[in-house]
């Protein structure tokens, strides 16, 4: 009787392990032996793409790119720059699965693993160029501001030197400063034989992108130091921007991204404007993701 009520005691526990692994399997069943989600990319975040300002022409594109790849589930959030990499921090901290509009100059590819999901119908569209756009007389109004943003020009490496100390917590005018101090051949290229003038003013316009604070705080220090300017620096939005330097009430933006993420601002008012060129090219836009996301191709996402 001992021996049959240590078997019939041992079955019981048997019948109790299986039940519990039973239950086990079930609660895991979308999650794989690796401990990863089996659950579609989509519904692993909400089917939501985290994007920036919606005047922004990254975000026309990324709407764009949910009509021509049929992503009808998904959904493009609103936000601004500052929101949107506070997310992606957050999320690749516990390692999570998210999917941003994302662009090139900006200071998160070298802190993060991050990677662009290819774009085979080329909605994005090619590599960019940031150029910088000029009121209507300002040539001959202002031949030396003019020919200092006609020879601006610069790297995303070393654009992305002040970025990344702002980021850091540098202020962006002293990110600049340092910069402009540690890189005195790259300045004395651009201002190469100008005469300074005696405070005579200037406004020059930017949106509020990582990329764009770096650059215009660069050229107002460079202005307002070396060349004698005093620079007003305006911080608008895209729609503005454009607006201000078309109607002459600001001098110049070196924050165009073009031809295609301010394709509609130069179509409208490119007889009004004058255009002086690209101060960075290479520049890329499009929908990104942490490295460590099993997706490669923006068509992945109807899966």
């Amino acid at each position: 009787m001992k021996k049959q009520g240590k078997w019939m005691t041992l079955l019981g526990l048997a019948g109790v392990l299986m039940l519990s692994a039973c239950n086990t399997n079930s609660s895991a069943s979308d999650t794989s032996q690796d401990g990863s989600s089996t659950e579609s990319f989509g519904k692993q975040v909400k089917y939501e793409i985290i994007g920036i300002d919606p005047g922004a022409g990254i975000m026309k594109a990324t709407n764009k790119a949910i009509q021509e790849y049929d992503l009808s589930d998904w959904k493009l959030v609103e936000g601004s720059g500052a929101a949107m990499t506070a997310t992606l921090a957050k999320d690749i901290k516990n390692k999570k699965p998210i999917i941003i509009t994302g662009w090139t100059p900006h200071w998160m590819f070298s802190k993060y693993d991050l990677k662009y999901l290819d774009d085979p119908k080329k909605v994005y569209g090619d590599a960019e160029e940031i150029h910088t756009i000029a009121r209507k007389g300002l040539k001959e109004d202002d031949p030396t501001a003019y020919a200092f943003l006609d020879r601006f020009e610069w790297t995303s490496d070393e654009m992305g030197e002040i970025m990344t100390a702002i980021e850091e917590g540098a202020k962006p005018e002293d990110a600049a400063k340092k910069w402009a101090d540690e890189h005195a051949d790259r300045v004395n290229e651009w201002i190469k034989d100008l005469k300074p003038v005696d405070g005579k003013a200037l406004k020059l316009s930017y949106v509020a992108w990582d990329s764009e604070i770096a650059s215009t705080n660069l050229l107002q220090y460079v202005l307002q130091s070396k060349l004698g300017y005093k620079v007003t620096a305006l911080q608008v939005e895209a729609g503005p921007m454009w607006t201000g330097v078309a109607n002459g009430d600001v001098d110049a933006t070196a924050a165009a991204w073009l031809p295609l993420t301010h394709a509609d601002y130069m179509d409208k008012f490119k007889d009004k404007v004058e255009d002086l060129g690209a101060n960075m090219t290479g520049v890329k836009t499009g929908l990104v993701v942490p490295s460590y996301v099993d997706i490669s191709s923006i068509e992945d996402l109807k899966k």
